[in-house]
């Protein structure tokens, strides 16, 4: 595979993934990052995700709503997206162990709070082996953490 090629783009199928809610947001609503996550979607057969992570996006639905940038009718239309993707998702809990690997995420890697039990939701999801998992992201720090802790990061 040329050096130039992604992961997800010389892959027909990729297995299993955890996704950022940096990356669920835009297979909800419309964003710029929207096409890129569909066509990932389609590639992924399971998909793992954060506790937290429908409050994460709901929050970001209310954030574009406040800012004009969603309308009410867009609103619930992403909520109800949302709600689907989480049916279909396996959800990783809260637990002793999250809040350990994320404890130590902000002082190790500078990373803010939810983006560290984000990471350490992924970390618990593949059994702290990162090494050949996918994990979808559209935030740039975090992403860029995730890779130095062997992940490798879509898109």
């Amino acid at each position: 595979m040329p050096s130039s090629q992604s992961p997800a783009k010389a892959t027909a199928r990729i297995e299993r993934t955890f996704w950022d809610t940096s990356a669920v947001v835009p297979l909800c609503c419309h964003q710029g990052e929207s096409q890129e996550m569909r066509r990932i979607a389609r590639k992924v057969k399971r998909v793992a995700a954060w506790w937290g992570t429908t409050v994460e996006a709901r929050s970001a639905f209310s954030r574009l709503v406040r800012e004009g940038k969603m309308t009410a009718r867009g609103l619930r239309q992403a909520t109800a997206r949302l709600e689907a993707q989480r049916e279909a998702w396996v959800e990783v809990l809260p637990g002793e162990r999250v809040r350990e690997i994320a404890e130590t995420l902000p002082e190790q890697y500078g990373l803010r709070a939810l983006d560290s039990f984000q990471l350490a939701a992924a970390l618990v999801w593949c059994k702290e082996q990162p090494r050949g998992r996918f994990f979808v992201c559209c935030d740039v720090r975090l992403a860029e953490v995730a890779g130095k802790v062997g992940f490798n990061v879509l898109p």
